[in-house]
């Protein structure tokens, strides 16, 4: 499976942004996917998941409420519908795929895209 996320971007403190991740390759049905994110000098972190077939999301505290995570399994595509946007948000946001969702969210990565950039300007 290859991932291929865009829609990144700058925007201004409060503004919206979705983020899109194409998957291309062997069919993935049983794969659970995620969107994390990794901000300069920090460790990545698991922003949202979501179960592929069923479709149940998953959203990390810190972000409930203004982020929301999908999937079109006829296209493919795993989103990222961000909203709210705050300077802290600033990061590179990876789509990654993995075998299971756990406590700690998407588990078991068996891939990554190669990230979008997401800029919030206050």
């Amino acid at each position: 499976v290859q991932l291929q996320a865009s829609g990144g971007g700058l925007v201004q403190a409060g503004g919206s942004l979705r983020l899109s991740c194409k998957a291309s390759g062997s069919t993935f049905s049983s794969y659970a996917m995620g969107w994390f994110r990794q901000a300069p000098g920090k460790e990545r972190e698991i922003v949202a998941s979501i179960t592929w077939r069923g479709g149940v999301p998953y959203v990390e505290d810190f972000v409930k409420g203004r982020f929301i995570i999908s999937r079109d399994i006829s296209k493919n595509s795993l989103y990222l519908q961000v909203h709210s946007l705050k300077p802290e948000d600033t990061a590179v946001y990876f789509c990654a795929a993995g075998s299971r969702i756990g406590s700690r969210g998407l588990e078991g990565i068996t891939n990554w895209g190669q990230g979008t950039q997401v800029t919030v300007s206050s």
